[in-house]
């Protein structure tokens, strides 16, 4: 009888143990249960300029308390514009699984390719480039540099023999691509024949000039290096002697021409010859008379 005791109350003290754990975790799942919103995301890697479609986008649960702002929810807004009925195009690069954002995309109505990726204003001007000029294949798209002309100064043309000078002309000019591509998440360097800029109008005046008067170099600069440099440019008399200063040509003086001094000869004044003077008295009447 004892027995049968013990044992009933060691099996209403088990389920009472699983009731309490089965309760304790159906609390803790209510209380860490967050609502969630589906999202578009990219289903993978997605180079920037392309034409979305249905293979590059999936759906995924987002908390909606944190939802990323410009983000969608219809895949169908992307892959037909209301207003276009086109699909919308990338301006930037999206990793796998990152929410597709208004931010990211370009203007509607946008057709794929480089000029999708071109900033409003702003122009894509080629520069030839070689392992040299290219900065050894580092200047990838994303990256920013400095354009250097090397031409004759014109200024010291004027004043003497004919001077080279090195100048930066531009900076801070966005790489768009090297050569056809214009991925930007990779590091590896490539050695390419021509570099694809972003600049403004006047900015693509001027390299336009500048490969004309003169060879140009790019200099890589860093990211977040927002400062001009002032400069004033290197002359090769400069350089040779090792000036840090500008080499500024003094002018040189008008000359005047010599005025040459000619001794005028005055003529010897002769003594004027002696004469003999007499004095004749008449009365009250006095003369002279010279012989």
């Amino acid at each position: 009888m004892r027995n049968t005791r013990a044992l009933l109350m060691i099996v209403i003290s088990i389920a009472l143990a699983l009731a309490a754990v089965l309760l304790a975790s159906r609390w803790v799942m209510q209380q860490t249960t967050v609502a969630t919103t589906r999202v578009v995301v990219a289903s993978k890697d997605i180079d920037l300029g392309t034409k979305l479609s249905p293979d590059m986008l999936g759906l995924r649960d987002w908390p909606a308390g944190s939802v990323p702002q410009g983000s969608f929810e219809d895949m169908g807004v992307l892959l037909k514009d209301p207003k276009t009925q086109n699909a919308r195009v990338l301006r930037a690069t999206l990793q796998q699984g990152e929410p597709i954002l208004e931010s990211k995309l370009a203007p509607v109505g946008t057709q794929g390719g480089l000029s999708a990726v071109i900033s409003e204003g702003k122009r894509a001007i080629t520069v030839r480039v070689n392992d040299v000029i290219g900065v050894a294949g580092f200047a990838l798209p994303g990256n920013y540099v400095d354009i250097l002309v090397n031409t004759v100064d014109e200024n010291a043309r004027s004043q003497g023999p004919e001077k080279t000078i090195s100048k930066i002309v531009l900076e801070r000019i966005l790489v768009l691509a090297i050569a056809q591509e214009v991925s930007r998440d990779e590091t590896k360097p490539k050695v390419v024949n021509a570099v694809t800029l972003e600049v403004t109008p006047e900015e693509a005046e001027k390299i336009d000039l500048a490969r004309s008067v003169g060879s140009l170099s790019l200099v890589l600069r860093n990211q977040i290096d927002i400062a001009p440099a002032q400069t004033e440019g290197v002359t090769k008399q400069q350089l040779l002697r090792g000036d840090s200063a500008p080499d500024l040509m003094p002018e040189k003086p008008a000359q005047v021409p010599a005025v040459k001094k000619r001794a005028v000869r005055r003529p010897a004044t002769q003594p004027a010859a002696r004469k003999e003077t007499v004095e004749i008295i008449k009365g009250v009447e006095r003369s002279s008379h010279e012989f």
